[in-house]
């Protein structure tokens, strides 16, 4: 077992710590991470399409029931013309919304931030509208293949209620194609996209950092530290990518069950390379492959960075909305401003709160795991000497970036007051200062 080391009491140095809290964002559910592919949701629209297709004409030839006939009441050309027609205009309309769809994605690339692509493409009135399209194409042409005629007597089977179905999915897709206008006449204006990442961003921030500096005091918390000769157990990442998500709950009990320190080596946002460190393990035992499945499914990598526990990665989109309007070739400082606006706001909140410790104990007070929480002054520094490299030439946005650090003074309390100053030091002294 490894013992813990308390920081403080190194030289007497005088300083305080916060006990670490876990922080307690919802972990992605398996039905959330089941529908998150942009294409399932029109996949399951075809293949429910498809049995329905089936399943509708074959329980109305058996049922026979001249009540069926208030549906529609066309006779077998009639049937068919109306399926074909409905089957050959959405198929053509869904060419459209993906034309319309593969412009808006070139669009938002390249005007605003590629960053963006994703929060579009996961968008449901998008994924609903595809698969709205393509599941009546699907049903229409199903239920074609039920009617039939004799001619010689005349007669045959209409699926009255199955042509009905298709007209009411028509209608479906005509409130969608609607609906689905109206979302990118919305997200083509910026002002609009910036005010969501904004929004997004800032009910994270308020999620990640709940306690206000003004509800507690300077508390005395737990620390930890490795002393010369320790036993650790490495843990190395088997994939590339960014780190998107920790389970501390699981390593904390994990920890906790074998009396154990982790040292969590990456914080959320930081990109991996297969085969570097990415947990430690403090302890006397043998990792199995057990308990290298449990630490590993503790953390998530993927290609891209989320905005679900990595609130870096919000503030990284309005930079780099506001640098590329920056830019020469676009030259939007309006735009850039706007950012500024959003950024400010967050960080009018995050000035006031309590930093969560790099130290999470367990209920008997013992340090159990510790990581490497995102730092409100590195992000703040990191977002002014971004945008003022960029638009140190501009009439705007230096002023307004005086003004937000002017305002953000006022705000902090003092835990980060030395951030705020070190963000009035790089207006002083120019980015490289």
């Amino acid at each position: 077992m490894v013992k813990n080391n308390d920081h403080d009491t190194n030289n007497g140095a005088t300083s305080f710590r916060i006990r670490g809290s876990i922080p307690e964002i919802p972990r992605e559910r398996l039905w959330d991470r089941i529908w998150r592919p942009f294409w399932m949701v029109p996949a399951t629209s075809v293949v429910a399409a498809v049995a329905l297709g089936f399943l509708l004409p074959a329980w109305e030839r058996e049922a026979s029931s001249p009540a069926l006939g208030v549906f529609f009441g066309g006779g077998p050309t009639a049937a068919r013309e109306v399926l074909s027609t409905i089957a050959s205009s959405t198929i053509s309309v869904t060419g459209l919304i993906f034309s319309i769809t593969l412009v808006v994605l070139q669009l938002v690339s390249s005007q605003f931030s590629p960053r963006m692509l994703n929060g579009f493409l996961r968008n449901r009135i998008v994924q609903a509208t595809l698969g709205m399209f393509l599941g009546t194409f699907a049903f229409s042409l199903t239920v074609i293949r039920y009617v039939w005629s004799d001619e010689d007597d005349l007669t045959g089977f209409v699926p009255h209620a199955s042509v009905s179905v298709a007209f009411l999915l028509v209608l479906g897709c005509l409130g969608l194609f609607l609906a689905f206008i109206r979302l990118i006449t919305y997200s083509m204006r910026v002002a609009n996209a910036i005010s969501e990442i904004g929004e997004e961003t800032m009910d994270l921030a308020e999620r990640l950092y709940p306690v206000q500096s003004s509800e507690t005091g300077p508390v005395q918390g737990p620390g930890w530290s490795p002393r010369p000769g320790d036993p650790r157990e490495e843990i190395r990442a088997d994939s590339h990518g960014s780190l998107v998500w920790i389970n501390y709950r699981k390593l904390l009990s994990w920890a906790t069950e074998h009396e154990a320190v982790i040292t969590v080596d990456r914080s959320i946002g930081d990109f991996l390379i297969r085969g570097q460190p990415l947990l430690r393990v403090w302890w006397d035992g043998e990792l199995s492959d057990r308990d290298l499945r449990v630490l590993r499914s503790a953390v998530q990598v993927r290609t891209e960075r989320e905005l679900h526990q990595d609130l870096a990665f919000g503030l990284r989109q309005l930079v780099d909305i506001a640098d590329r309007a920056l830019s020469p070739s676009i030259n939007d400082p309006a735009t850039a401003a706007q950012c500024v606006q959003e950024i400010h706001r967050v960080f009018r909140y995050l000035v006031t709160v309590t930093e969560p410790s790099p130290y999470i104990a367990d209920d008997n007070g013992q340090v159990r795991v510790v990581h490497y929480p995102q730092r409100i002054g590195d992000m703040l520094c990191e977002v002014v000497r971004e945008i003022h490299f960029y638009g140190s030439d501009s009439m705007m946005i230096p002023k307004l970036l005086r003004t937000m650090v002017e305002d953000l003074s006022t705000a902090a309390t003092g835990h980060a007051r030395p951030a705020v100053e070190r963000a009035r030091s790089i207006l002083d002294t120019g980015p490289a200062g």
